[in-house]
């Protein structure tokens, strides 16, 4: 493949599974859910070599079995509850959650002066008053993960100096910024890369979700803003997080769900 594609590169291991002969992927992505995918169709029977590398081998076979299988933590869910605890200065631990898949965004917050504390499945984090102003670059894994990159920019709205991000994935990932700016965020986007001049004063506004990851971005700054937000179109961040509002109140916020 010209570009590690993660759609692609699962879309092709699912396609060869079953197909007749050998299928060999070079240059495939190695995100950590492919390889949890890879483990969960080997289960199932599948001959898939090359777990976790740029070069994928799969061997077709004539049928899958049924299994029952347990799936990897969702790492951005994971890094999106960061985000929340560092925007509102708080202190909350994170359980059933993989830091390996995590280190790039881990390691961003500890250069907003965020301080971790990553033990085995476990990550608590202490968020400072205001954070640091950090510059960050989307890329393949085991790069800052692209997925995080407008969730990040929620964070850096608020921080003490100016941010630059660089979005080395995907051309339209800055949809979102329109309504962060609307809430009072200071972003200038300039093609692929995003200036971010961090300011104390957000304030809620009536905004709209325009993809998942934007729509969390939204709902992160919430959680900072003076006065209320109401985030509309909804079901973009609600087929990416389960009992999102429930789990942020949990911990503190004042969130509702209208459906």
């Amino acid at each position: 493949m010209d570009f590690p594609s993660v759609g692609a590169t699962e879309n092709i291991i699912l396609a060869s599974c079953l197909a007749e002969g050998t299928t060999i992927i070079t240059n495939a992505a190695k995100e950590p859910e492919i390889e949890d995918m890879v483990k969960y169709l080997n289960k199932m029977g599948a001959k898939i070599k090359g777990i976790g590398t740029d070069k994928v081998e799969i061997v077709g076979v004539k049928k899958l079995s049924e299994i029952s299988y347990n799936i990897m933590p969702d790492r951005i869910e994971a890094g999106t509850y960061l985000i929340a605890g560092a925007i509102t200065g708080g202190n909350i631990k994170l359980t059933n959650v993989h830091s390996e898949h995590i280190e790039p965004i881990l390691d961003k917050l500890e250069e907003c002066n965020c301080k971790l504390t990553v033990e085995k499945n476990t990550i608590e984090i202490l968020a400072p008053k205001r954070i640091r102003a950090v510059d960050i670059k989307t890329m393949p894994y085991p790069g800052f993960p692209t997925d995080m990159q407008s969730i990040f920019a929620a964070l850096l709205t608020t921080a003490k100096g100016t941010s630059i991000i660089t979005e080395n994935i995907f051309e339209s990932r800055y949809k979102y910024v329109h309504e962060l700016n609307r809430m009072g965020a200071k972003i200038k986007v300039e093609g692929r890369t995003a200036i971010i001049k961090g300011c104390k004063k957000i304030e809620g506004a009536n905004v709209i979700a325009t993809d998942l990851r934007g729509g969390a971005a939204l709902v992160v700054e919430a959680l900072y803003a003076k006065g209320f937000t109401q985030i509309n179109n909804i079901h973009y961040i609600l087929r990416g997080y389960e009992k999102f509002e429930e789990k942020l109140r949990n911990i503190g916020a004042k969130i509702s769900l209208e459906k």
